[in-house]
């Protein structure tokens, strides 16, 4: 599908380019009341359709730059209250956890002390 892609966009773009230069009837564009038809319309058709879309497509790149900074702010803040709530949620159960702690305290204590009396 990868390289059939380029091959269907340039026939796409030729079949664009061929309705717009060789249906002289049809193509009628109209600034500030005047009316271009032929192929002076069809040309200015082609320009400023062109340029409207480089005008979109550098609005989406613009608009996905600064979703892309607001996330990664949005991101960061959140991280930042996950940390917070994970602080919050460990002192709350520490004191809960005090007496399991303290045989284990004792136990690292006794295993220190007979390592020192060894030496």
């Amino acid at each position: 599908m990868k390289k059939i892609l380029p091959y269907l966009i340039l026939l796409l773009c030729a079949l664009l380019l061929w309705d717009m230069l060789f249906t002289f009837g049809d193509a009628s564009f109209h600034i500030d009341g005047e009316e271009f038809d032929g192929p002076l319309g069809a040309m200015l058709g082609i320009l400023l359709a062109s340029g409207g879309t480089l005008i979109g497509v550098l609005v989406a790149v613009v608009v996905a730059v600064v979703l892309a900074v607001v996330f990664a702010g949005v991101g960061i803040a959140v991280l930042g209250a996950l940390c917070i709530a994970g602080i919050a949620v460990v002192a709350a159960i520490v004191p809960f956890l005090l007496p399991l702690l303290l045989p284990l305290a004792l136990i690292l204590y006794r295993q220190a002390a007979r390592a020192s009396a060894r030496r």
